[in-house]
């Protein structure tokens, strides 16, 4: 049945408030910290971004619980996001009412020091068409591209280990972005190997169906665009998107129109705790999204004092495949802003993922992980083993550059240490990661 007869419930959203930077300082009070600390969370926000809102603060957090409580973690700076001497440096700006221009110019000199676009995002993934290239596009893998809306790029609430931080600086130079639907359209139409479009950000669903209707609809007229994914972390955010915001009911049909239309939809939920899907509204959207007939597929990185356990993962796969959605991907926090402060090494990681893929049933064991988006493409850690006498990570490519690499297994030295595929050297003495020099 269409949403359409589905009347939004609770007659309309609660009043969503974003808090940004400048409120900092008053939602801390809940919490119990000196002034050098309060200070210490402001220098973070002043170089990576902070943006969270009523529903996370009021229903997610568990203020009893803070500093520890997750989902504080997830969205509230931390002192360990930045180097010590950069976090002093700003600090003591701050302290001393800097002028604004020189917090902003220090800001920016901190953030290109943390590898703001990693993976080649800004020279190898940007797509080239009629000799313009199409800044606010990525086309890294053959059958994918990936859309940035231009009125997408912030979301209901930032996450702290977000490895697109960039979009949401205000630095125009390292933002991806596009408004430019017609060049977008041309491009796919110019590469029928494209067959899945996926609209990301920041977070598309900030912005109105109507808007997002203009980005969706012209993909549905181009023949070779089998499936339409959008990336979004508002089930886990701001569920009365789907519930009782002012187009909810608007939002479903899209997603009913682009079903009807014979193409698969995918929400790409990220999801990085079960604390997240406990809220009954969530349950309610997740509910009327999967009516539509789009999937719901749940995806988020393993992150150093949030989820870095095999009981989160467990229970956060056991409850996701309970809802009806399909466990996706267990990401490795990406080579970029705070990974030291987040990263979790690549043989723990395994660990975690190992222990809790053990523990669930095997309509959850779709998940695949832990898994880098690196360079050369989705790099899986397959386990540890020994080799010809020699301990070595086993590794496989999901996704790659190069598609003659995909599913093939390599090898790569053991290190206890390592949390990022640049981290790795070669096992048995080779000179390449094997396969990975045409990467």
């Amino acid at each position: 049945m269409s949403s359409a007869h589905h009347p939004a419930p609770n007659g309309g959203s609660p009043r969503f408030r974003a808090f940004t930077p400048r409120d900092l300082d008053a939602l801390l009070q809940r919490v119990p910290l000196s002034s050098d600390q309060r200070l210490a969370l402001r220098a973070v926000a002043a170089v990576l971004p902070f943006r969270t809102n009523t529903y996370v603060v009021d229903e997610l957090i568990d203020w009893t619980a803070v500093p520890d409580d997750p989902i504080f973690r997830l969205t509230f700076p931390q002192t360990g996001m930045l180097p010590a001497p950069d976090l002093r440096r700003m600090a003591d700006l701050l302290l001393r009412d800097a002028p604004k221009a020189e917090v902003v110019r220090v800001a920016h000199e901190i953030r290109m020091k943390l590898n703001p676009h990693p993976s080649g995002q800004l020279d190898a993934n940007v797509p080239v068409h009629e000799g313009r290239r199409l800044t606010g596009l990525q086309h890294k893998y053959p059958e994918t591209v990936l859309i940035f809306p231009r009125q997408g790029q912030t979301c209901h609430a930032y996450c702290t280990y977000c490895f697109r931080w960039p979009q949401f600086v205000g630095e125009a130079d390292l933002r991806i972005a596009t408004d430019d639907i017609a060049a977008t359209t041309a491009y796919l139409r110019a590469h029928p190997e494209v067959s899945s479009a996926l609209i990301t950000g920041g977070d598309p669903l900030v912005m109105s169906t109507d808007v997002l209707r203009r980005y969706v609809e012209p993909l549905l007229e181009i023949d070779t665009i089998r499936s339409v994914r959008i990336g979004t972390k508002s089930l886990a955010f701001w569920p009365y998107r789907f519930v009782s915001d002012r187009d909810a009911d608007d939002l479903l049909g899209l997603f009913e129109q682009v079903v009807a239309s014979g193409r698969h939809l995918a929400l790409m939920a990220h999801v990085t705790h079960p604390q997240e899907l406990r809220p009954a509204v969530v349950r309610q959207a997740m509910r009327r999204v999967r009516d539509t007939g789009a999937v719901i597929r749940c995806q988020g990185p393993l992150v150093a004092g949030i989820n870095d356990s095999a009981d989160a993962w467990a229970e956060l796969w056991d409850e996701t495949t309970t809802l009806g959605a399909v466990p996706y991907y267990q990401f490795v926090e990406r080579d970029t802003g705070p990974q030291g402060y987040f990263g979790v090494p690549l043989a723990r990681g395994h660990e975690i993922f190992r222990a809790a893929y053990s523990r669930v049933s095997g309509l959850a064991r779709t998940v695949r992980g832990p898994v880098m988006s690196a360079m050369p493409g989705k790099v899986c850690v397959d386990g540890v083993a020994e080799v010809a006498g020699e301990k070595v990570f086993v590794l496989h490519l999901i996704q790659a550059r190069n598609p003659d690499l995909v599913d093939r297994p390599f090898f790569a030295a053991y290190d206890e240490g390592a949390t990022w595929f640049t981290d790795l050297k070669p096992a048995f003495s080779a000179e390449f990661l094997p396969g990975l020099e045409a990467g």
